[in-house]
């Protein structure tokens, strides 16, 4: 699904950024694969291609280097994660941001839901299906639960909500910590992300809306945070 008014070299756009700062496939000063691979591996054509690659050269994210390649610019907003670097730094206890993961987050499942692309959807819900086999494998998940938490805000087409992540990393990795050791946590971790997968790939927003509160709520009271 295009979203309405975006033309598909702004979504190619899109999808190889995320490439960059979600999929971390390509890293910074890393070349891109040559124009005949990236254009086949996104399904598009190589006009589509170099269109979205000039718009990210004039974003800052990518640079062409003559005789040489595309690389991906040493830029510093996109080092940080796309900036509020002075509030992600601080450090704030695991209340304040869940508080704030409960007022920010289920919104963006709900945007999610409604604007995400075809391909935006399809990195939420792998990674969501990639968290679930490395918790049943008891495996270090924070990279990947940062990653699908990303992923729906990114398909918020929100600008800020993409940089307000870093400060929601906080909350995610102090989660992750916390809970590994009580299976209630974990548990319910499981079927709140397979709730909100369930209602994303419906592109049911207020379902997801809902799904990413329970969420929430349900991590908030394993912390005790708020009473059950």
């Amino acid at each position: 699904m295009k979203r309405e008014g975006r033309s598909l070299a702004e979504n190619i756009a899109d999808d190889i950024l995320a490439m960059i700062t979600i999929d971390k496939k390509f890293a910074i000063g890393d070349k891109l694969p040559n124009e005949n691979e990236l254009s086949a591996d996104l399904h598009v054509s190589r006009t589509t291609l170099r269109e979205a690659i000039r718009i990210l050269v004039a974003h800052n994210v990518l640079e062409i280097q003559r005789g040489k390649g595309t690389y991906v610019k040493n830029n510093q907003e996109l080092n940080e994660e796309f900036g509020l670097k002075e509030l992600s730094t601080l450090q704030l206890g695991v209340k304040d941001l869940y508080e704030m993961r409960l007022i920010f987050e289920p919104q963006s499942a709900y945007y999610a839901a409604k604007r995400a692309t075809d391909k935006e959807l399809e990195r939420i819900l792998y990674y969501g299906r990639l968290e679930e086999e490395m918790i049943l494998n008891k495996q270090d998940r924070t990279e990947v639960e940062q990653a699908f938490h990303k992923s729906i805000a990114k398909a918020t087409h929100n600008e800020f909500m993409n940089r307000l992540m870093p400060i929601l990393y906080q909350a995610i990795d102090k989660g992750v910590l916390l809970s590994d050791s009580n299976e209630e946590m974990v548990q319910n971790t499981l079927n709140d992300h397979r709730m909100i997968m369930e209602f994303l790939a419906k592109r049911d927003a207020e379902g997801a809306k809902t799904a990413m509160k329970l969420h929430i709520i349900h991590a908030m009271r394993g912390f005790g945070i708020i009473e059950s």
